[in-house]
């Protein structure tokens, strides 16, 4: 039998038995009432799925905004009254940035953001194709790309979401009996709940890290990280007490 066919029965089997596939479900990850999105995520299994319809979904929303509340300031762009934006920020549609959000000093927003409720967009962070829930912490040097942040999730300065592999094949979701073909080129991390990433890590693609995890300073990560954890690196990842 081939190595090709051998992978792929892996696949199967793995898909078949669903060991732990909660663990990287929208409804073990997020809290949606957390963020202006929810009807994205509706009827959607796992997170990265949403990716490919942020685009749109922004277009939709925004057009159905209060007019009480946010302004449009651009095409596809609507931005919330009491949100602060820096002068020197760059921000290019579709987006939603929602109340009493921060778009700080040269933050560059490619498109296809929402940034919530509170959220903190820091100096020369670039996002692209995310969707950051309420109170969302990206303050300094962060590249945040095809990736959904949780409530309160925090990037430490300079941590960064790698979303291509390098041999630019499609991403795979991999964990302990986890093994899930997304069909995405381009996926980021997908960050639960109160999410704490040290600083100048790197979350490979196909990452998601479970709620209320912690991730040391200077950690390569990839795969599935469980739900309140300590991951210190690959080899060393304790449950918290």
């Amino acid at each position: 039998m081939s190595r090709e066919r051998n992978m792929t029965e892996e696949r199967k089997n793995l898909e078949a038995e669903g060991k732990d596939m909660d663990a990287v479900k929208v409804s073990e990850l997020y809290h949606l009432e957390e963020t202006i999105a929810a009807e994205l995520f509706a009827g959607v299994t796992f997170p990265w799925e949403v990716l490919p319809q942020i685009h749109d979904f922004i277009i939709s929303l925004g057009q159905r905004l209060s007019k009480d509340i946010f302004e449009e300031r651009g095409e596809h762009i609507w931005i919330a009254k009491s949100a602060k934006i820096a002068p020197s920020a760059c921000l290019n549609g579709p987006l939603i940035i929602d109340e009493d959000a921060q778009v700080r000093h040269c933050a560059f927003v490619r498109g296809s953001a929402i940034v919530g409720k509170g959220a903190v967009v820091g100096n020369s962070t670039e996002l692209k194709n995310v969707v950051l829930f309420n109170k969302v912490q990206v303050p300094h040097y962060n590249y945040v790309g095809d990736s959904i942040l949780g409530y309160k999730a925090h990037m430490g300065a300079g941590s960064i979401t790698s979303n291509v592999k390098s041999d630019k094949t499609l991403v795979t979701v991999k964990g302990e009996g986890i093994l899930l073909e997304t069909g995405l080129k381009k996926m980021g991390a997908m960050l639960g709940d109160y999410v704490e990433v040290g600083c100048n890590s790197v979350l490979n693609p196909g990452t998601v890290i479970g709620r209320n995890s912690n991730i040391y300073p200077c950690s390569m990560v990839r795969g599935v990280i469980p739900a309140h954890s300590i991951y210190k690196k690959s080899t060393e990842i304790a449950q918290k007490q």
